[in-house]
């Protein structure tokens, strides 16, 4: 008997691969870092978004191994039920210090913190305004909020401000990428705050590629920008430059306590290892002390685009450790991407839908951890290429 979903998958499998944009995964043998083996290669790569190294530092194993004889493994239950620790609860009183902000609530994940912020905050007689390069994570926050979803090319403020002008919207929310995480480049959260305090909207800043990286001591873009502001609910995701795994999400007081009382992606889970937050805790000690290793990043970055530049290959307007390369067509970019492996250097070829149609590209991304010697050996593999 024929299953026509099936085959109707099959097919649609096929026209993926014929246009370059099938997806696979990798098998990473070993710990994650700039040096990697995977699919049983030895690779040098410009791949994790592990921007201050920290992914396997010996201060987090050791936080790790101290804690888990007391606190086992799992945490067995929801924060709401018996599965909100101690560890947890000091994590979430600590980053909020650390951001400047009241309070904060942890989450799995940075998708479930954005989705859980935005279904709470904004219902069906709410808008919520967004930059078209958000994260899908923010995207599906405001489809599942099932407010009206407005959306403004990208960085043009002009037309956000028409859309909140227009808005007849009980509720409005600006949810916007901090630092966009594909081009590199920080939306100017000064001139969305003045529009948010003039329309009376919330202002959802998602800060997974800032916090660690940007501002005094890490703390972010809005340190980096000096803002504050009742109607900000800060969003940072801890698997990335915080090295370990997880989100919080930092605001008011009345806001914290909103989600604990709204937010279905906290409540309806099973938190997460108490032992991962006694890892983010001494996170954010190597973060606050971690200035030789944004200075370091800044060097990479300054020799990155120096190098990029004089191969000519296109260079975007970032100055964070996501240095996209812009290649176009599918086909091109990951003929890149296979140059470069072949050389031993690891750079992912993005395309659609993860980046607009035409907009394939290399996404380099750096980490304290790498050395200049290593990114002198990245743009040699380019030059090769070009040559």
């Amino acid at each position: 008997m024929s299953f026509a979903a099936l085959a109707r998958l099959r097919t649609q499998l096929d026209g993926l691969a014929e246009q370059d944009l099938l997806r696979q995964r990798r098998l990473l043998d070993g710990a994650q870092g700039v040096r990697v083996s995977l699919d049983g290669l030895a690779l040098l790569s410009f791949c994790s978004n592990d921007y201050l190294g920290l992914a396997r530092h010996p201060g987090l194993a050791a936080a790790v191994s101290q804690a888990l004889p007391q606190m086992g493994v799992g945490a067995g239950a929801s924060h709401l039920v018996t599965g909100h620790h101690a560890e947890h609860h000091a994590f979430e009183q600590e980053f909020a210090r650390f951001v400047g902000l009241p309070a904060a609530l942890l989450f799995t994940s940075g998708y479930m913190a954005n989705l859980a912020v935005v279904m709470a905050l904004v219902g069906r007689s709410g808008e919520v305004f967004a930059d078209r390069l958000n994260h899908a994570s923010l995207n599906d926050a405001a489809i599942l909020s099932r407010a009206k979803f407005s959306r403004y090319a990208h960085q043009d403020l002009a037309a956000l401000e028409r859309l909140l002008q227009n808005s007849r919207a009980a509720e409005k929310m600006v949810a916007v990428d901090a630092v966009f995480s594909m081009d590199g480049d920080l939306a100017d959260l000064p001139r969305i705050l003045a529009l948010c305090e003039a329309y009376d909207a919330w202002l959802l800043v998602d800060d997974a590629h800032g916090f660690g990286v940007l501002g005094s001591q890490g703390r972010g873009t809005l340190a980096h920008f000096g803002l504050a502001s009742p109607r900000i609910v800060y969003m940072a995701t801890l698997g990335k430059a915080a090295g370990v795994s997880g989100a919080a999400v930092a605001a008011q007081s009345e806001v914290i306590a909103w989600l604990l009382q709204k937010a279905r992606t906290y409540i309806y889970t099973t938190a997460s290892p108490p032992i991962l937050s006694a890892a983010l805790r001494a996170s954010l000690g190597l973060i606050a002390a971690g200035d030789e290793r944004r200075d370091q990043l800044r060097a990479l970055i300054a020799q990155l685009r120096q190098g990029l530049q004089a191969q000519g290959w296109p260079v975007a307007d970032s100055a964070t450790p996501i240095q996209p390369v812009i290649i176009g067509e599918n086909a091109a970019t990951l003929a890149v991407s296979a140059n470069l492996l072949a050389q031993g250097v690891l750079v992912p070829a993005i395309r659609p839908p993860t980046v607009p149609r035409h907009g394939a590209r290399l996404r380099i991304s750096l980490s304290a951890a790498h050395t200049a010697a290593d990114v002198t050996q990245l743009l040699a593999a380019l030059g090769a290429h070009r040559a």
